[in-house]
């Protein structure tokens, strides 16, 4: 596993759940000990199958180190990694996995926190709505899914937080459907968003959230997914620490350029949503293409992520 130290572990129990549709995940270390800490918002790097690895959210409660669990969905479009997780990960099956990161971390300290996952999106706020209950916090979880028996973590959620838990349903009555304007209006300026879910679903909540008056400090994000444009004119990328001088050609990436001339970056959803292949910038513009970097963040211009993002300049020169 690129760019971490990778643990070894076992699949220790699978339970397919919304009509095997999602498969949850339990993974220990064969021998039981420890894993590394993590808090909610946490996601891990799984190898699936030799250099076939994807990012995954932690769905169990935070700081739970004797198992990780993960909720993964059998995405009709998948790029082969959720696929192969549903026909072969069994029971047994021994494995990698990276440290968790954070990228989306909770804020504790929040009086009011509104979570909002669609779909499979809903896996790191389980995580936030267990950290948020032992908190003493208050909060509401918004489970945005097509249909109710799709809903692979209903019954856990509504056990768990009974007076939290809102499902919203695309096939139920217009009623009670997810209306983010009105909720983030009655909640009030200070609410904190965290959203996940697919990239249209994510663009649509921020868009209403921003429009509730909500700040951008306010609203937080990850996706799992998303459609990039990689292709644009050519361009030289320097590598500052190996000496190293590639063009990147018209289709294809920083990530693969590098790549061919011997630079190995760390990589994972190559779709611009993990953050995983991050670079400092140290001369040159970025073209930001990644669904990673927060607007601040672009603006500074000092970091790019490699699998997608491309350059205004003609040149960048990274410190890689």
């Amino acid at each position: 596993m690129e760019g971490s130290e990778a643990i070894d572990v076992v699949v220790r129990r699978r339970d397919d759940r919304a009509g095997g549709a999602v498969a949850v995940l339990e993974l220990a270390r064969r021998d039981g000990t420890p894993l590394p800490d993590w808090t909610a918002g946490a996601h891990l790097d799984l190898t699936i199958a030799g250099d076939l690895i994807r990012p995954y959210s932690l769905c169990g409660v935070p700081g739970e180190t004797r198992s990780y669990r993960l909720g993964i969905l059998d995405d009709p479009a998948s790029r082969g990694g959720s696929r192969a997780v549903h026909a072969t990960f069994t029971e047994g099956l021994e494995t990698q996995i990276s440290a968790p990161r954070n990228h989306f971390p909770l804020d504790k300290t929040a009086k009011h926190s509104v979570l909002a996952g669609g779909g499979i999106g809903i896996t790191p706020m389980l995580a936030m709505a267990h950290a948020l209950k032992a908190a003493g916090q208050a909060f509401e979880l918004h489970y945005c899914v097509r249909t109710r028996e799709s809903a692979a973590f209903l019954e856990e959620l509504t056990t768990a937080f009974p007076d939290e838990t809102h499902l919203h349903c695309d096939d139920g009555s217009p009623d009670q459907r997810f209306a983010p304007d009105g909720i983030l209006t009655a909640a009030g300026p200070e609410t904190h968003l965290y959203v996940c879910g697919p990239g249209g679903f994510m663009d649509w909540v921020i868009d209403r959230a921003k429009a509730a008056g909500l700040d951008k400090d306010r609203i937080h994000f990850e996706y799992f997914n998303a459609k990039v444009d990689t292709h644009g004119a050519a361009f030289e990328v320097v590598a500052a620490q190996s000496g190293v001088t590639v063009t990147v050609g018209p289709d294809e990436t920083i990530l693969d350029a590098l790549g061919k001339a011997g630079i190995k970056i760390p990589k994972s959803c190559q779709q611009g949503v993990c953050g995983t292949c991050l670079c400092d910038v140290l001369e040159g513009e970025p073209d930001h293409k990644d669904k990673f970097l927060t607007e601040d963040e672009r603006e500074d211009n000092d970091q790019i992520i490699t699998c997608c993002s491309r350059a205004k300049s003609t040149r960048l020169v990274l410190d890689v």
